[in-house]
């Protein structure tokens, strides 16, 4: 029915899927049928929906909420750094403590404490509870990413594994073309709280999606906390995760302050902001399908030419964004950057991580949100010293830059070596 998993050639130097033992055991022994990996991943890309809809509509929100719980915007900007903050703690320590469990029970937990923790910040009473719920809500979001591109990638052929991870990260996407444009107008009509209850009801609705679409998987009786443990002994895993961290700060740096940015820059009233994000998230979207085939074909051209481009365009970002017509088209590129290389690299992790798979996917949601964070409070201290808004994300392109040289170490250290780095006993 399906080809099975081939074994690494640990001698040559190749961009070609190595897989583990770990990503046998949870392959099954034939590629499902197209319809059951179509909805599996359709249950995955439900979770991706509602995580991207809940961390990108506070962004868009930042005025209202500032204006509802009685802060300034920098200050309601902390409400943004809390939730990646969530992902950052959240990411590595649940994708460990779940070790032992199913894959499928693993993403039930995980969706049911997204849930709980949207519904808190929904029912906040104040800044501070506000601030607590938002560190909660974030969570579970890398562990579901992390653990959900492992299951995707086990779902279907080696040459499709970028193809795979792409589509369950639509969701993501697809959340800034209708669920963040939908949460917005919510909020701005019904108040900032009601987009928070709206992501707590898909959450309810993803988890009976997962329950019923996902393979029910046995855990394994080898999996274990110290097999997980195993990613952070290779040099290659720490570098692939420094990529995001570095790489990703700029463009969060200019989408976290879009809001005054459109309406300062480019005269934008504030019922126009809706539609604006929805051309990111059509951005964000052609950009993951695109990553996704680019990863299968070359995965670390993908990488380099992923962040050449996120310089390209951070450069740019600025000037285009001083003008209306312009602006619609800085906001499809800035999206296209925020997509376009995450495909790669959570494939690159899923190769160099050995036994650690759903670890290592995990973290790489920890450090693209502590790029998030990173890049929040660089734009808050570029704006706090009087540049304007066109300059958070000229500071991107500095960040892109050192993504870019670490890709080039990464890389270069497998050639000088001959062989791959991460495929060396633990």
């Amino acid at each position: 029915m399906g080809a099975r998993s081939p074994r690494c050639d640990h001698g040559r130097v190749t961009d070609a899927p190595c897989l583990d033992d770990q990503t046998r055991r949870h392959r099954p022994a034939a590629v499902p049928p197209a319809r059951h990996t179509t909805l599996a991943l359709l249950a995955l890309a439900f979770g991706g929906f509602a995580i991207g809809t809940t961390e990108f509509v506070s962004m868009g929100l930042l005025p209202d909420i500032a204006e509802g719980v009685e802060v300034s915007i920098p200050v309601a900007g902390h409400v943004i750094s809390a939730y990646a903050l969530g992902v950052v703690v959240g990411a590595p320590l649940l994708a460990v403590l779940g070790a032992r469990l199913s894959r499928q029970r693993q993403l039930l937990w995980l969706m049911a404490a997204f849930t709980a923790g949207n519904l808190a910040s929904a029912l906040a009473p104040d800044y501070g509870w506000l601030l607590v719920a938002r560190f909660l809500s974030g969570l579970p979001h890398g562990a579901f990413f992390g653990i959900g591109a492992v299951v995707a990638a086990s779902m279907v052929a080696p040459n499709r594994r970028g193809w795979a991870v792409s589509m369950m990260l639509t969701g993501l996407t697809v959340a800034n073309i209708v669920g963040v444009p939908a949460g917005t107008l919510l909020g701005q009509h019904l108040g900032w709280r009601w987009p928070y209850g709206m992501v707590a009801v898909i959450g309810v609705l993803t988890f009976a999606a997962v329950a019923v679409w996902v393979p029910r998987d046995p855990a394994h009786p080898d999996a274990s906390v110290s097999g997980e443990l195993t990613a952070l002994r290779r040099l290659q895993v720490w570098l692939a995760l420094l990529i995001g961290a570095v790489g990703f700060g700029g463009m969060f740096a200019a989408y976290t302050y879009i809001t005054p940015t459109l309406t300062t820059l480019a005269g934008f009233g504030e019922r126009a902001v809706p539609l604006l994000l929805a051309v990111y998230g059509v951005g964000m979207t052609l950009g993951m399908m695109v990553g996704g085939r680019l990863a299968d074909a070359a995965l670390k051209r993908a990488l380099v030419g992923g962040l050449v481009y996120a310089m390209v365009v951070l450069a740019g970002f600025g000037w285009l964004a001083q003008n209306k017509i312009t602006a619609v088209l800085a906001m499809f590129l800035l999206g296209s950057v925020g997509s376009l290389i995450v495909p790669a690299l959570q494939t690159r992790l899923l190769d160099v991580s050995h036994r650690g798979q759903a670890l290592a996917g995990a973290l790489n949601h920890s450090t693209l949100n502590l790029a998030n964070a990173a890049g929040a409070w660089l734009g808050g201290v570029v704006l706090a010293a009087g540049y304007g808004y066109a300059w958070p994300a000229r500071v991107g392109v500095v960040l892109a830059a050192a993504g870019l040289v670490v890709a080039a170490v990464s890389f270069g250290l497998e050639r000088r070596t001959g062989r791959r780095l991460d495929a060396q006993p633990a």
